[in-house]
């Protein structure tokens, strides 16, 4: 594991790095909203989610 962090902390990988975690929060938010609208076309409140995406 050492050898795997020494390796993505390089300067040259650090862009790489920086990729990754962006995309696993990004990933984290967009399950987030689909969670909160799939409950909500659950309950039949299709309004709520077309109110919260506009925000």
């Amino acid at each position: 594991m050492s050898n795997f962090i020494h390796i993505l902390t390089k300067a040259d990988n650090l862009p790489v790095a920086a990729m990754a975690l962006a995309l696993f929060f990004l990933l984290g938010v967009w399950l987030k909203q689909a969670i909160a609208h799939d409950k909500l076309a659950d309950e039949g409140k299709p309004e709520q989610i077309i109110r919260k995406m506009r925000r």
